[in-house]
């Protein structure tokens, strides 16, 4: 989100050059900067304990694509700790081995991604009432199940391990 005006005291903002940085929303009144702000999700690739990944299915999301866990990270909350809780909440599984794979920019949603990959040692789900499927598939298969797009982070992970990148 890019603010026009101070989300303090109501007044527009004008750009101002800090340093490096070049037309920063700048509050007069209140003598400060407004950067962008913009949500930040983990999107995490579980991997059972026989090389299968989990993928969901979860009609508000998309009733053509499959999709990973995911979810948005909560404040005070780091991005592995949501993680984790997201998977937990959504599956009913702990994760072991979590691994930080990287960070995407998600233009569709002008957010940030924050890409995982995790191992789970049992494979009994419990979903949470926002998951209307899911099913634990070999590598080779969810590749064609997820999105398609080159920026889909949920391809991205799926095609690391496909290679064993991680």
């Amino acid at each position: 989100m890019k603010f026009s005006f101070c989300p303090d005291c109501g007044a527009a903002l004008e750009p101002r050059d800090l340093g490096d940085e070049v037309g920063v929303p700048w509050c007069v009144r209140c003598d400060r900067p407004w950067f962008p702000v913009f949500p930040v999700a983990a999107i995490v690739l579980v991997i059972g304990p026989d090389g299968r990944v989990l993928l969901l299915r979860q009609n508000y999301i998309s009733t053509e694509f499959r999709n990973l866990v995911s979810g948005y990270v909560a404040p005070g909350e780091t991005a592995e700790q949501c993680a984790r809780r997201e998977v937990r909440e959504e599956v009913g599984l702990d994760v072991d081995d979590l691994r930080l794979q990287g960070t995407w920019w998600f233009s569709k949603k002008e957010m940030m991604m924050v890409g995982f990959v995790a191992r789970a040692s049992r494979t009994e789900l419990k979903l949470s009432s926002e998951v209307d499927g899911a099913e634990w598939v070999e590598p080779s298969e969810a590749i064609r199940l997820v999105h398609q797009s080159a920026e889909s982070v949920s391809r991205i992970l799926v095609s690391r391990c496909l290679e064993g990148r991680f």
